[in-house]
């Protein structure tokens, strides 16, 4: 059976929200809750990928294990990998689940979703999307979009396969757009593959990395869910965060 680790890549330079994964929610650090919510996953260790001693010391402090990696690695992804040579050299997981540092209110069901589309052999990384329900967003900038071929139903879970992310309404004339919710589950081997490339042209115009994986040829298989995550970017999500009843 193949084994799963969820890795969360965590570092302290936001401009948007300086010292993010610190930021308290309920007094607890938001990087202490995203690790809470990845442990109720039950998928296999979670390790916190961090720039330095500060987020590695909260972590520990909440009986987590923390990897501290190069402050000067370009992208999570290559936090990530270096954490992963650290922790398991002798690559006894398989899958890999790159968690984001900024959901502290995941639902753990979420990230157990993200597993089903690696059950075709052909796909090499797996993600979410939701329905936009808001039209406003279908043409904000930051609201990330994916174009997917047609949703197949498999045991109850609407797959399909990515075939473009990007900030702007895609496809064109479409009645329904999708939010993508940014969880990748990755074969080891391509996650591997993934950081060995340069990055490429589409990533570096739209800014968006997993560009980089399909412009090498890589599949990407995408889940249905039913909902849009909160994730924490700016002092205004924190605070609608740090209002919510149910944390």
């Amino acid at each position: 059976m193949t084994q799963s680790i969820i890795v969360i890549p965590a570092r302290l330079a936001s401009t948007r929200l300086p010292n993010k994964p610190l930021a308290d929610i309920q007094g607890k650090p938001m990087i202490v809750r995203v690790m809470e919510q990845a442990q109720k996953a039950n998928l296999g260790p979670v390790i916190v990928a961090c720039c330095g001693p500060e987020i590695a010391a909260v972590i520990r402090q909440a009986g987590g294990i923390a990897i501290e990696t190069d402050p000067d690695l370009p992208s999570g992804s290559d936090r990530i990998v270096a954490a992963l040579r650290d922790y398991d050299p002798q690559e006894i997981y398989e899958t890999v689940i790159n968690l984001q540092g900024d959901l502290p209110t995941i639902d753990p069901q979420l990230i157990r979703a993200s597993l089903a589309p690696l059950a075709d052999p052909n796909i090499d990384i797996a993600t979410l999307c939701c329905e936009i329900q808001d039209a406003a967003e279908v043409q904000n900038p930051n609201v990330v979009k994916i174009a997917t071929s047609p949703w197949v139903n498999q045991g109850g879970v609407a797959i399909s396969r990515g075939v473009y992310f990007s900030r702007l309404a895609i496809p064109a004339n479409a009645q329904t757009y999708y939010h993508h919710i940014g969880i990748y589950t990755y074969r080891r081997t391509a996650l591997e593959r993934f950081v060995s490339l340069p990055p490429s042209y589409l990533e570096t115009t739209e800014k968006l990395e997993q560009l980089r994986a399909l412009e090498a040829g890589m599949h990407i298989g995408v889940v249905l869910v039913d909902g849009m995550p909160q994730s924490v970017d700016t002092p205004e999500d924190l605070e609608r965060v740090c209002r919510l009843k149910s944390i």
